[in-house]
């Protein structure tokens, strides 16, 4: 589908309006770090991104809503399209279904941007992942319980970041 005012494909403009979105978080991120301190950024970050991830899952779910009483393969696939919503090429993440016995989720994510953006502009050290609130605010959205952990992550040396969550 091609936007003729624009003269470029859809999918080509909502391409660059995600690269913005990330961009300005990162340039607020350095501002809040550079004015108030590395443990201010890391807090308001990870505060802003549960805010935006609660409130992409609000939407989603309103035109795609989860069942009151979900399967986890119903929860999955809400997951990976509100991934996929959010992130598109600028992280790679792979995920298996929940399995039916304990609800459990595992999702990898082995390319992520915003290090490699954090790296090159020396801020990683110090920087803390606001990855759960973020599912945490995907959970919110969708109306599901579920505990979520780290197994495993890239800014402490990982190969890929692992996460697991389990449904309630």
């Amino acid at each position: 589908m091609t936007d003729t005012s624009l003269d470029f494909p859809l999918s080509t403009e909502i391409a660059m309006l995600r690269q913005s979105w990330w961009l300005h978080d990162a340039r607020w991120y350095q501002a809040v770090k550079s004015r108030f301190g590395q443990d201010v950024a890391n807090e308001l970050n990870a505060e802003v991104m549960k805010f935006v991830a609660r409130r992409v899952a609000t939407l989603y779910s309103r035109r795609h809503p989860v069942p009151s009483d979900p399967t986890p393969k119903e929860v999955g696939e809400s997951l990976e399209a509100l991934a996929r919503l959010m992130f598109s090429s600028m992280v790679r993440l792979e995920s298996a279904e929940f399995d039916d016995d304990g609800g459990t989720w595992e999702s990898v994510v082995s390319e992520h941007f915003a290090l490699k953006m954090l790296a090159a502009s020396r801020s990683l050290e110090g920087y803390r992942c606001p990855c759960l609130e973020l599912r945490a605010g995907w959970f919110e959205g969708l109306k599901v319980k579920a505990d979520d952990e780290v197994v495993e992550c890239m800014r402490d040396g990982a190969a890929a970041c692992r996460f697991r969550a389990c449904l309630k």
